[in-house]
């Protein structure tokens, strides 16, 4: 890659990873589109997906003490590791502009069904039965497009979990349906030498980002947390419709 396209890797992997460790969504849902439109989508997942796996076991062990406030983290970490495996294999073999679409849409209507069902709860019983289907849902995602956050964020944020439950939670998901994600990758030889110094490049950032997005996250109110989470959200799926109507 060259030395722009590696500086850009840092810059997306700093600032996905401040929206990461503050609100415990944003690292692929901010770097990919950052770096897909001089990449190409497949090279952006691919790079994305290391430095995101250091990202999620870094901020769910910074809020392990949340653990026992999470929900059905089992079975949906199971069943988007399930999910993320045939994911990945779309990824490889479809056209750019449909999951680029795909990935827009599913933002979008995240953003979109938060603002106007906000208050919408999801009991234990309905969580219990309705969670493989979504951790399914999620790692489809993960692998297709590289980002899963609209489906398990939204998922999660009608659990109305407590502010640490929730980083911690899908930290926990997304680290899961990651390396499913990542042992896909290389099995089809996705992990070439650029992209593994591409990748290296960004672990930089997530370690030395990681204490300023904490020390945000402790100073936002309820009400800003959700607005942080909406509008980072929202700024990454316009991104991406203009992307993929420019093609």
């Amino acid at each position: 890659m060259s030395t722009t396209e590696l500086i850009l890797v840092g810059v997306a992997s700093a600032l996905a990873m401040l929206a990461k460790s503050a609100t415990g969504l944003g690292y692929p849902l901010i770097a990919i589109p950052i770096l897909a439109p001089l990449t190409g989508i497949e090279t952006a997942v691919a790079v994305v997906t290391l430095p995101n796996a250091a990202a999620n076991v870094l901020v769910g062990w910074r809020t392990r003490s949340a653990r026992s406030e999470t929900r059905d983290v089992l079975v949906l970490s199971a069943t988007s590791a399930l999910g993320a495996v045939p994911g990945t294999f779309v990824l490889v073999s479809a056209p750019e502009r449909p999951l680029l679409i795909v990935l827009a849409v599913s933002v979008l209507l995240f953003v979109v069904r938060s603002l106007w069902f906000g208050d919408v709860r999801v009991s234990a019983d309905f969580g219990r039965r309705a969670s493989p289907a979504v951790g399914l849902a999620t790692g489809l995602m993960q692998g297709a497009v590289g980002v899963s956050g609209p489906i398990i964020g939204s998922w999660l944020y009608a659990y109305r979990l407590p502010r640490e439950a929730y980083v911690f939670g899908l930290s926990v998901l997304f680290l899961v349906s990651g390396i499913a994600q990542i042992a896909s990758l290389a099995s089809i030889g996705a992990y070439t030498s650029d992209r593994l110094i591409a990748a290296a490049v960004g672990f930089g950032p997530v370690l030395a980002v990681l204490p300023v997005g904490e020390h945000l996250r402790a100073r936002l109110s309820g009400s800003q947390f959700d607005r942080a989470v909406l509008g980072l959200l929202a700024a990454a799926g316009v991104t991406l419709v203009v992307r993929a109507v420019m093609g």
